[in-house]
């Protein structure tokens, strides 16, 4: 399985290439195997990551914007989703990859399968030995602090449904930034093809005129020449009646 990061090399938006460099950083940090595919230099790539980033994914405009993730031809995410797999300690499920053994995340998904299948994993001590406290079952272990720590879970989810709504905001900042400099660079495009377009027809404009003053020279210099041979001609014939 490839990872595929769609980037543009040659775009002009800071916070885009800010974003690229943060996937590919964290992603060589990790040491997983990737392929950068530029869609500012190459047509196809911009068609295939455009064509393939789901329509519920995509933003309002229709146009996603780089970095785009890709495990084969499965889509990942963007930057905002690869970022929070980040946070939560998820990238390799974000990526459909398998976790290496002995890192936070193997260990992580050890535990909720543990915790899900009713024999939480034993956590080694400091000494090599196992807590026995690991086989008493999870009602019994945890007592009246059950009762607390639903309490808390529930202050937690008030807590964050406040902190969702901000996000959700900053999210739509972002979505909003995001299709303006879409729209920015698209304007920027055309610009510049009117004025090659324009820059072009002068060039061509003052190589007509150029041509045209270069066959007036031309012709004038034929008919200067075809005068002094005339003149050359009639000097001759006026000196053989003055020698007869």
């Amino acid at each position: 399985m490839v990872i595929k990061v769609f980037l543009a090399s040659s775009s002009g938006s800071t916070a885009i290439k800010k974003k690229q460099q943060d996937v590919v950083g964290f992603l060589e940090a990790l040491k997983v195997d990737y392929t950068q595919l530029d869609i500012a230099c190459n047509e196809e790539n911009r068609m295939w990551m455009r064509q393939n980033v789901p329509v519920d994914k995509k933003p309002t405009n229709g146009i996603p914007l780089p970095p785009q993730i890709f495990n084969e031809d499965s889509y990942c995410g963007d930057y905002d989703t690869f970022f929070d797999a980040k946070e939560d300690n998820s990238v390799y499920a974000f990526l459909g990859l398998p976790p290496p053994p002995g890192s936070k995340e193997a260990e992580q998904a050890a535990k909720v399968l543990g915790v899900e299948n009713g024999t939480p994993a034993e956590e080694p001590k400091a000494d090599g030995s196992v807590d026995a406290s690991a086989e008493v079952p999870v009602e019994e272990r945890n007592g009246d602090a059950h009762g607390e720590e639903e309490q808390a879970a529930d202050e937690e989810e008030v807590e964050g449904e406040g902190e969702g709504g901000e996000e959700e905001d900053v999210a739509d900042e972002e979505t909003a930034g995001d299709e303006a400099l879409a729209e920015e660079e698209e304007e920027a495009v055309e610009e510049t093809d009117e004025v090659t377009e324009q820059a072009n027809a002068q060039e061509e404009d003052e190589q007509e005129e150029a041509d045209e003053d270069r066959e007036e020279e031309d012709l004038q210099s034929e008919e200067e020449e075809e005068l002094r041979q005339l003149e050359d001609e009639e000097a001759e014939v006026q000196e053989e009646e003055e020698a007869e």
